[in-house]
């Protein structure tokens, strides 16, 4: 118990998804009792054991396939000849998906930040929110937050992201939005996020790429949110927390981002052509992915 207790600790610290099956119920012979569990690590790592041979092997099928659906589901095992068995018992068995609450770094301690973060804690989200402006990166602002008042650019450069771990950008200042864009693309994140309109969003995209021609496009989102018409900061709040919960559940809705425009396309081969004979390495358009991420 203590071994797969530290494992699943493991597991929820890591910023990572696992799978843990449970035995919780038994009739007649069976080579476990209720409560037996066998984990998952995200590294492919088998902690535990609900009995081993024919049985687990199942149980190890069922726990990946968890872990690419994201859904808990109950099996039922007959221990008798079709898996190769003659206990003649019965296991039930709960297999289940297990990830650390994801976390959104929250760039910017604005008026769109604010309806963002508390919104954003309502559906599970570890808000961390990054601003230098102390009179606004409060706690009564941010209630249930992680607050950071050092340099935004330089403190992203140094976080470790994890696979779970969102960036929104909803900064004040064009300059640092852009240069908050620059160091996220560095880190090649699973989702980020930025608030503005298509041209700036397409400036940005142009001067960055420049500097750093192959880059990862597809997981920007740009503009931020979804497309349900929002204009005040609260709606804008909701369009981005809703957009993050439909790339949770892998659910195809209408984003905002301007990669699925075919300006999008547009600007990247003019940038090729007009700096073939200076940047050797052309800006990469890549291929599109669904929009959805899953679980």
């Amino acid at each position: 118990m203590r071994e797969i207790a530290e494992a699943l600790l493991d597991v929820l610290g890591s910023g990572r998804r696992g799978a843990l099956a449970t035995v919780v119920a038994v009739t007649g012979s069976a080579p476990q009792r209720p409560g037996a569990r066998l984990l998952l690590h995200p590294d492919g790592a088998l902690v535990g054991t609900v009995g081993g041979g024919a049985v687990e092997l199942q149980i190890v099928e069922a726990l990946k396939q968890t872990l690419v659906t994201g859904e808990a589901r109950k099996l039922t095992l007959e221990l008798g000849p079709d898996l190769g068995m003659c206990c003649g018992g019965r296991m039930e068995i709960f297999v289940e998906v297990l990830e650390s609450a994801a976390r959104l770094l929250l760039f910017g301690a604005g008026h769109v930040a604010r309806p963002t973060a508390a919104l954003a804690r309502t559906v599970g989200f570890d808000v961390t929110v990054f601003d230098t402006r102390p009179e606004l990166n409060t706690p009564e602002r941010f209630p249930g937050c992680r607050l950071s008042t050092g340099d935004p650019v330089e403190t992203l450069r140094q976080t470790k992201l994890m696979d779970l771990d969102r960036i929104v950008i909803v900064t004040h200042e064009h300059r640092l939005a852009e240069q908050l864009l620059a160091a996220a693309l560095e880190k090649n994140p699973r989702y980020v996020g930025l608030v503005g309109s298509r041209r700036k969003v397409l400036r940005f995209v142009q001067r960055i790429g420049k500097k750093s021609p192959d880059l990862e496009l597809d997981r920007v989102y740009a503009p931020v949110g979804l497309d349900i018409g929002a204009v005040s900061p609260e709606e804008i709040a909701v369009s981005i927390v809703a957009e993050l919960v439909a790339l949770r559940h892998g659910a195809r809705v209408p984003h905002l981002r301007l990669y699925d425009d075919p300006r999008f396309d547009k600007l990247l081969e003019e940038a090729n052509a007009g700096d073939a004979e200076q940047r050797p390495i052309p800006l990469r358009i890549p291929t599109r992915r669904s929009s959805g991420e899953g679980r």
